[in-house]
């Protein structure tokens, strides 16, 4: 026993310090955001664990305690498991041919260039713009205290850069969130008088975020929605996947029903 108590020990040790250490590469980033914390969290509890797992002492606690405790843990993985696997199920889309508009949701624009997340978005949105020339883009987002202007200029404005002409990008500029951006870029689509043919819409983001992305938009529409996957850094993707796991429990009840515009 106390041989298997102190390899979890030495694990728990391990995890605290893998914790701590990435904490610290995700504020290096300046993203902007506290998704930090959530790493520091993690160094907290399985600091918290290593204690326990000493000298047995987890095993002197009552034994209700470890049970909730028990049921608990279970619980949380399950629900991070799920998160996770819904993800990964939209890792390979590549939205589908002849797609009526693509709506790139906006990341953060820093020094009259976008970040390298929203840069990744706005590549893949280049990419299915240069193959497929019918196709309009809206490009979403507001100004957030810390830009230099809006993400909807901002992305316009690179892939303009890139040679996709100025007619097929639409900015959407008052967004503040991932429903707003698709709720608001709706909102510009045009659609035929009378005509009830449904859009063909794919959603540009990156690819942790397309579960949620995509659903959102059905969630709002009756069109056909597809998504289109961008990439992410490697090293980065535990940090966004785990802080999109928050997202998708937030949003849950929006997912999963239809609240379609008329």
């Amino acid at each position: 026993m106390n041989t298997k108590m102190n390899v979890l020990e030495l694990l728990f040790l391990i995890l605290t310090a893998l914790c701590v250490v990435y904490a610290v590469i995700i504020y290096r980033v300046g993203s902007g955001t506290l998704s930090f914390v959530i790493w520091i969290a993690g160094a907290v509890f399985f600091g918290l664990a290593a204690f326990l797992a000493g000298n047995g002492r987890w095993l002197k606690l009552p034994v209700v305690l470890r049970k909730v405790s028990y049921c608990l843990i279970v619980l949380l993985a399950l629900v991070f498991l799920c998160c996770f696997a819904a993800m990964i199920s939209h890792f390979g889309d590549k939205g589908d041919k002849k797609l009526d508009y693509i709506v790139v949701l906006g990341a953060q624009m820093r020094h009259q260039k976008p970040s390298l997340i929203f840069k990744y978005r706005l590549d893949a949105a280049y990419t299915y713009l240069a193959g497929h020339p019918d196709t309009i883009c809206i490009v979403s987002g507001g100004k957030g205290s810390n830009e230099p202007v809006s993400e909807g200029d901002g992305g316009k404005e690179y892939l303009m850069s890139k040679g996709i002409p100025a007619e097929r990008i639409l900015a959407e500029t008052k967004a503040l969130n991932t429903r707003e951006n698709i709720s608001n870029s709706l909102a510009l689509m045009d659609r035929s008088k009378g005509s009830t043919q449904k859009l063909r819409i794919g959603i540009v983001t990156n690819n942790y975020h397309v579960f949620r992305g995509v659903h959102l938009a059905k969630n709002l529409t009756k069109d056909k929605v597809f998504g289109i996957a961008a990439h992410t850094v490697p090293l980065y993707l535990p940090n966004n996947m785990v802080r999109e796991c928050f997202g998708i429990i937030r949003d849950l009840p929006m997912l999963y029903t239809r609240q379609h515009r008329t």
